[in-house]
């Protein structure tokens, strides 16, 4: 099996990191907005439950994921290794870091072993999108 690597970025911190594939999740409903989730990050469980809320939310990770894991051995077969698979969002805290880990962890239950990697989640906030109003 090949090595997955799974890696989540703020597209305000510029362009998303080398990938396979590039998934941008700022169609879901951005906990930055909510003032008692600005402060927490996608591996809050309050931030993941109010993303998951999201319509949208079960059908695209699902979606998401049946796309890996029949692109995955595809890959393998092909010798491209490691896959990396990036996921995108304005700041880079709330829904990239929580789908990341999400799909890491399906795909962990489907035998892959994919490393994680939060490029910007330690980074404070630069784009004004991302700041909180005064």
């Amino acid at each position: 099996m090949s090595e997955v690597r799974i890696v989540s970025f703020a597209y305000s911190r510029g362009d998303p990191p080398a990938a396979n594939l590039v998934l941008d999740m700022r169609f879901l409903r951005n906990p930055h907005w909510q003032e008692e989730l600005r402060d927490l990050c996608g591996l809050d469980d309050a931030v993941g439950d109010y993303i998951a809320g999201d319509e949208a939310y079960a059908e695209a990770v699902d979606r998401i994921e049946a796309l890996l894991l029949a692109l995955l051995p595809r890959y393998a077969a092909d010798g491209k290794s490691p896959v990396s698979v990036a996921f995108g969002c304005t700041g880079g805290t709330h829904r990239s870091v929580h789908v990341a880990e999400r799909i890491a962890a399906r795909l962990r239950a489907a035998g892959f072993s994919p490393t994680m990697e939060h490029r910007d989640l330690a980074t404070p906030p630069r784009d004004e999108r991302q700041r909180p109003a005064r």
